[in-house]
């Protein structure tokens, strides 16, 4: 497996990891974070969730650099 795809792993299991966590607002307020009417709210919430835990990922493992041809 190469660098970049184990990093774009890394980075994927980042977005979802965060956006399962910030999952849990449902269950500290779920009058206001469903999947009725507080759809909206939950889903910002996880694009949230994701993003920070996707900035968190980046910050300590930045994007690798690409290879140059015909080097190894």
């Amino acid at each position: 497996m190469n660098s970049t795809r184990i990093w774009i792993e890394g980075l994927v299991a980042a977005l979802i990891g965060g956006a399962a966590n910030a999952l849990t607002v449902s269950i500290v307020d779920p009058l206001n974070f469903n999947l009725g009417d507080g759809l909206t709210k939950l889903l910002q919430v996880v694009a949230v969730g994701g993003l920070v835990a996707a900035a968190a990922f980046l910050k300590q493992s930045p994007i690798p650099k690409a290879k140059q041809e015909g080097t190894e």
